[in-house]
């Protein structure tokens, strides 16, 4: 399946976008559920020395879907995003979902894009998540509620979070990421219109396999993954990453989906070294080599 163009699809709508820092553009993308402000784990550092543009998708956040939509449609919104804020080369980071569209934004885009941070997504996504039984969503739903009136109670992790749904997000069931689930996913969970779940599931539905085109895609890539990640799994990162022209991979042991969540500051390092060593992904094209 490819996000490809089809009568149906509507015109772009006004995101409700969160922006921060001063500097060159980094597009930052959440998952599914998600929202802008959810992926402040890297925007609050990022914007220290850049500028991060953060958008509620459609459906997601604050960003309205009135009727049905398909995920092309995500894409027009965030060409104009881009547009809006006269962006013409950006930096781009994804999680998850994000993640493909950040693929899907630069394969539209190849030279509107200086570089991606593909964070816990694949061009190819496959999953070896077990079947959901009624007592996970009873756990989780539990653990969701007293995590988010204690967040990263001792109590509410060790009785109810390591029996919920949680146990396959996340491997190191720390306060700290438990508070991250309480400010952050609980609020973007809450904010997720049922069109937004409808275009994903139809998409995946259909199926998705990337790999085929990403040479097209000859800028830096840095692509993240979680050993243990149940959602989209490591293996298929690595897939990815190795259909990419020059891609660069780390998958961090005893980590799920949502590991920039559990391990912020080793995440947060490997990301500040890549562009160290990838200095062109931040800095605006010369008008010679354009």
């Amino acid at each position: 399946m490819v996000f490809t163009v089809h009568p149906g699809i509507s015109k772009a709508v006004h995101l409700n976008v969160l922006v921060q820092g001063e500097g060159f553009p980094i597009l930052c993308l959440h998952g599914h559920p998600g929202s802008g402000r959810s992926l402040s784990v890297f925007t609050h550092h990022l914007s220290r020395q850049f500028k991060t543009i953060a958008p509620d998708l459609r459906g997601y956040g604050s960003s309205p879907a009135d009727q049905d939509f398909v995920m092309a449609d995500h894409l027009t919104d965030l060409e104009a995003v881009l547009d809006d804020y006269q962006i013409q080369r950006c930096l781009i980071l994804g999680w998850s979902l994000g993640g493909i569209l950040a693929l899907e934004l630069a394969l539209r885009n190849l030279e509107r894009v200086s570089g991606l941070i593909l964070v816990a997504t694949a061009a190819r996504p496959r999953s070896n998540h077990p079947a959901i039984s009624w007592q996970d969503n009873l756990y989780t739903g539990l653990a969701s509620i007293a995590n988010r009136l204690n967040p990263g109670g001792q109590w509410a992790i060790d009785t109810l979070g390591k029996r919920s749904l949680y146990r396959y997000l996340i491997q190191q069931h720390t306060p700290g990421t438990y508070r991250y689930l309480a400010a952050e996913a609980m609020p973007a969970y809450l904010q997720t219109s049922r069109q937004a779940t409808r275009a994903l599931s139809a998409a995946l539905n259909q199926g998705y396999n990337r790999l085929v085109d990403l040479s097209q895609i000859q800028c830096p890539c840095l692509i993240l993954a979680g050993s243990e990640d149940r959602h989209i799994t490591a293996a298929s990162s690595l897939e990815t990453a190795q259909h990419l022209p020059d891609a660069e991979w780390h998958c961090y042991s005893n980590t799920a989906h949502l590991f920039p969540w559990e391990i912020p500051d080793q995440m947060l390092q490997d990301i500040d070294h890549w562009i160290e060593h990838h200095p062109e992904v931040v800095r605006e094209r010369m008008k010679d080599e354009g």
